[in-house]
């Protein structure tokens, strides 16, 4: 099957647009630190959203339906499981009294370290994947391949839906991030100084250079970000385990995303407190999808309206039904 590898042009938009958007965002538009109006993330959520499916649009154009449904499954998943990480964020910036006019630069670096991880375990990924195989055998009066790492995979994937549907995200507020891996990273490596330097991460104090809570704040979540994608990596190869810049450019596109999506709905939060449930049966459908793969064959657009019907009725139930604590 065709692979955006084989289409330059499209990698060349791709890398356009994502080097013009980082440089447009904060070389420009951001180069001073300021509060995010819920209209500028509005215009911003717009923007990124609109940029995404245009993308996808090229992908159907040059290489079929197939491929532009893997695009758009890959992109909602990752959507999806990407709004549990700003409940995180909230409390993290709550936790440590980070300004709203630091919290985009924050977020902004943050998006940067996700660009190159998610690259490492993308690819990686897939390159991985295909020394898995299980030499072919007959299974159920069936030939089948099992790739065990997939299987593996799926079974993580129930097991976190299991949790996710059982998760209170009021209980993350208990929570003392000063003690979570990346602190104890800074602390480790540097000498932290109590109080914030406006958006710098190091200071000077009485002759010595010392990191600001704000790198502290970073580094939780990048770390964060770390443990997220144990989820919703293996979660997008069942969408497309044979094509790394299928997954790619659909993760990074819904990432780039999340930051303006933060600052619009971190007012509004409660409107999805029944997401976690949703995320659950998107877990859960993924995960058994990738264990009966051999034997049943589920296509790209079938999980992409399972994905979309799943999210709609999660979101109507929260705002019909909110939580507000």
């Amino acid at each position: 099957m065709d692979s955006l590898i084989n289409h330059p042009v499209i990698l060349s938009v791709f890398t356009v647009v994502i080097i013009g958007m980082l440089l447009l965002d904060l070389g420009i538009l951001n180069k001073k630190s300021h509060a995010i109006t819920s209209r500028e993330a509005a215009y911003w959520s717009i923007l990124w959203i609109s940029l995404s499916m245009g993308f996808s649009s090229i992908i159907y154009y040059y290489l079929g339906f197939e491929k532009f449904s893997q695009f758009q499954g890959a992109y909602w998943i990752e959507k999806a499981l990407s709004v549990d990480n700003l409940f995180v964020f909230i409390l993290v910036f709550g936790y440590f009294n980070v300004g709203k006019e630091l919290q985009h630069k924050v977020l902004f670096w943050g998006v940067i370290g996700a660009l190159v991880f998610r690259a490492i375990f993308i690819f990686s990924g897939v390159w991985i994947l295909n020394y898995t195989y299980l030499p072919e055998m007959i299974l159920f009066g069936k030939e089948v391949t099992i790739n065990y790492l997939l299987t593996i995979f799926g079974l993580i994937l129930i097991v976190a839906g299991f949790k996710s549907w059982f998760s209170d995200n009021a209980d993350d507020g208990e929570k003392d991030f000063s003690k979570s891996p990346g602190a104890r990273l800074v602390h480790k490596f540097f000498k932290v100084s109590p109080k914030f330097d406006e958006d710098h991460f190091f200071t000077i104090q009485n002759g010595v250079k010392m990191a600001t809570p704000l790198l502290v704040v970073i580094t939780i979540i990048e770390f964060t970000d770390l443990l997220f994608a144990v989820d919703s990596i293996p979660a997008i190869f069942a969408i497309a385990p044979d094509d790394p810049f299928i997954l790619y450019t659909s993760n990074i596109f819904a990432i780039l995303g999340l930051r303006s999506l933060y600052f619009l709905l971190a007012n509004f939060m409660y409107m999805f407190s029944r997401l976690h449930y949703g995320l659950a049966l998107i877990l859960g459908f993924i995960g058994i999808k990738m264990i009966i793969a051999p034997f049943v064959h589920i296509s790209s657009l079938v999980s992409l309206g399972v994905v979309g019907s799943v999210l709609l009725i999660s979101v109507i139930w929260s705002i019909l039904s909110p939580v507000k604590d």
